[in-house]
């Protein structure tokens, strides 16, 4: 495969079509830093293509957005500097979702809490677990390293996990997020399983969910017009528990034949503009956009 290290991470090229209230969030991203100075993961399952601080201010600059959440991706493990060189230089609208292990001490986790980190990622969709009971310990060690600090849990995960650990979640001491709406797949339909669990974590306050990453769960790009009644569903259920998110700058950590875990898998090139647009869609009312997009998160992320 051809090394595309300095291809672009992808950029609007759509307007934005409504107003988006100010202070408005986005919140789920990735800084992808140089690799001489952040180098990678030996264990990742995929090797992303570069993403900058600058692009990131460009795109927002388009989707007229001003605070971001950057989340560090599993292709630097435990190691948050290249998240933290992204959120240095946006400042203070800037926060920061970890990763980390058991190894990763108490000291470590100030220091964390400092730079504007404010909450730990477990990401078990990228690497593959499945298991319900290791999905289960791991998140009971992760509310358990959190509940001290009052970090919320994110997960990146699948619809059958989320019923598996669905009450551990609702006798969490800590906010609990699911990343790109819980890992549904669109095609599945309202009845697939897990869904009404996710919904009823969602209504009863213990849950927020991302609305993020449609087409991770949808394949009819560039709208995605099949994720519209699962967004409807879970805002309805509880706007307050919602926040939005580009997914920026879209890695593709799909294991594809052929390519190794060392080549480069070039980022998905999504107009972020279109699917900021389809917010409206999903959310109608400029009051509960403005919850989304500026009140959750500024609770959730301590903005």
């Amino acid at each position: 495969m051809t090394n595309r290290a300095h291809a672009r991470a992808a950029q609007p090229a759509t307007p934005v079509n409504f107003d988006v209230p100010a202070h408005a969030c986005d919140c789920h991203t990735h800084i992808h830093g140089d690799v001489e100075k952040f180098p990678f993961f030996a264990g990742r399952v995929y090797t992303p293509e570069p993403a900058s601080p600058e692009e990131m201010a460009a795109l927002h600059k388009a989707l007229h957005i001003e605070r971001v959440v950057i989340v560090t991706p599993s292709v630097y493990g435990t190691d948050n500097s290249s998240t933290l060189f992204g959120m240095k230089a946006r400042g203070a609208n800037a926060r920061g979702v970890a990763v980390i292990d058991d190894k990763t001490t108490e000291a470590q986790l100030d220091a964390l809490q400092a730079d504007g980190f404010r909450g730990m990622r477990l990401n078990l969709a990228t690497g593959g677990v499945n298991d319900p009971n290791v999905g289960r310990s791991r998140f009971t060690a992760a509310i358990e390293r959190m509940k001290a600090r009052g970090w919320h849990v994110q997960l990146y995960t699948t619809l059958p996990m989320i019923s598996a650990i669905k009450d551990l979640v609702e006798s969490a001491p800590v906010p609990v997020v699911f990343d790109h709406f819980g890992g549904l797949e669109a095609a599945l339909g309202l009845e697939q399983s897990g869904f009404s669990d996710l919904v009823a974590l969602v209504k009863s306050g213990k849950a927020y969910v991302k609305i993020s990453g449609a087409y991770r769960s949808s394949k009819l790009a560039p709208d995605y017009q099949d994720m519209v009644p699962f967004a409807q569903a879970l805002i309805a259920a509880n706007p307050d528990r919602i926040v939005w998110g580009t997914d920026w700058p879209h890695p593709d950590s799909s294991r594809v034949e052929g390519r190794k875990a060392t080549d480069i898998a070039p980022l998905y090139q999504i107009d972020d503009a279109r699917l900021l647009n389809q917010l409206p869609v999903w959310a109608p009312d400029a009051e509960v956009r403005k919850k989304i997009l500026v009140d959750n998160p500024a609770r959730l992320y301590g903005f």
